[in-house]
């Protein structure tokens, strides 16, 4: 149970700390929201939470990832800066992605 309750402690403090993670928030409020209006199959809904799931692990491990970084490494180092700038990348790359699957599952309901 204490596992469970220093993960979530990382999850809030993301949360609390990170504006772009209460962006992916309200993001996942969205497609969840519009998931249900447009009555989504399972297949379409793992699509979505696969695509969430990858956005929020991509979050999480940046944020820590920046902690870390910070902790070694106070003062400005250029390597510190590459090992930020790719793990925000990775996030980058996580939401574009989910932002396509979103489209692929999503646009044809809307437009069909």
């Amino acid at each position: 149970m204490r596992s469970f309750a220093f993960a979530g402690s990382g999850i809030i403090h993301t949360l609390k700390t990170q504006p772009n993670a209460r962006i992916h928030a309200l993001a996942t409020i969205g497609v969840v929201f519009t998931g249900f209006w447009l009555k989504m199959s399972p297949s379409e809904w793992g699509l979505l939470l696969l695509a969430i799931g990858i956005v929020w692990i991509a979050e999480l491990i940046n944020t820590a990832l920046e902690h870390l970084v910070d902790l070694a490494s106070p003062e400005y180092h250029l390597l510190a800066k590459h090992a930020k700038d790719c793990a925000a990348g990775a996030v980058l790359f996580a939401a574009l992605i989910s932002l396509l699957i979103g489209a692929v599952v999503i646009l044809p309901k809307i437009l069909g």
